[in-house]
């Protein structure tokens, strides 16, 4: 464990002795993961993430790196979803790695939160298209990869970047990632591909509703309905 995740590690459990958390398993099976988890509040998870970064302002990219490959690492929950918080908090940081660390993160990762967590909503637009070649090729091999997270990961880190930029190369990756992935039946997938499918809405509205039109019996029921949904509404869903 680097220093700087036991320190992370040891505010855990401060939160847990004053009554602020509590170690728990039941919260796992809706988010995925067999981790404890601490069902620490998302303001007072914020707050640490925030304290800590005031307590190491020279944090310096090595050992940014070291912390976050240390905390994917954790037996809990809530270490690896310090990954992202740290990934939200440290835009400077976050912009000295590698994409290829993501791979290294994911092989760690257990369910859709753990994964969202990192992936979700952290590289913006600007910064995937300034690496685009890395980029690309990673999501490419996480649509490819055996490990389902990693598959999941491969939409989940386009929908951002679609809803920010009209770069054609977005979306010709989107449908592509899709295409490889929208036969499967895991909901890990099945959500990702509509949450996908909606983003590209944004900025590739036409194509969208072509490529419903044409592949409507071969995509996830839910992505076509959803997906139907927002083109007619605006909405997720019409309630």
């Amino acid at each position: 464990m680097h220093p700087y995740h036991q320190e992370i590690w040891n505010e855990i459990q401060r939160q847990v002795e004053q009554g602020l958390a509590r170690p728990t398993t039941q919260g796992g099976s809706y988010i995925g993961t067999s981790k404890p988890c601490y069902s620490i509040r998302a303001e007072v998870f914020g707050r640490m993430g925030r304290d800590w970064l005031k307590r190491h302002p020279d944090l310096n990219p090595s050992e940014y790196l070291d912390l976050l490959n240390s905390l994917s690492q954790g037996e809990s929950h809530e270490e690896f979803v310090f990954v992202g918080l740290l990934l939200r908090l440290c835009p400077a940081l976050r912009k000295t790695l590698d994409p290829q660390c993501l791979d290294i993160w994911l092989d760690h990762a257990e369910g859709w939160a753990e994964v969202d967590s990192i992936c979700q909503s952290n590289f913006a637009a600007e910064e995937v298209l300034s690496n685009w070649k890395a980029w690309k090729n990673l999501t490419v091999a996480f649509s490819r990869s055996d490990n389902v997270h990693k598959r999941r990961a491969s939409l989940v880190l386009l929908s951002r970047p679609l809803r920010e930029s009209a770069d054609p190369r977005f979306g010709r990756l989107a449908f592509a990632n899709i295409g490889r992935l929208k036969h499967e039946k895991d909901i890990l997938i099945t959500k990702a591909v509509s949450w996908l499918l909606r983003a590209l809405i944004t900025y590739h509205r036409r194509e969208v509703e072509a490529y419903l039109k044409d592949n409507a019996d071969t995509l996830p029921k839910i992505a076509v309905r959803e997906t139907r949904n927002k083109l007619q509404s605006g909405r997720k869903s019409g309630h």
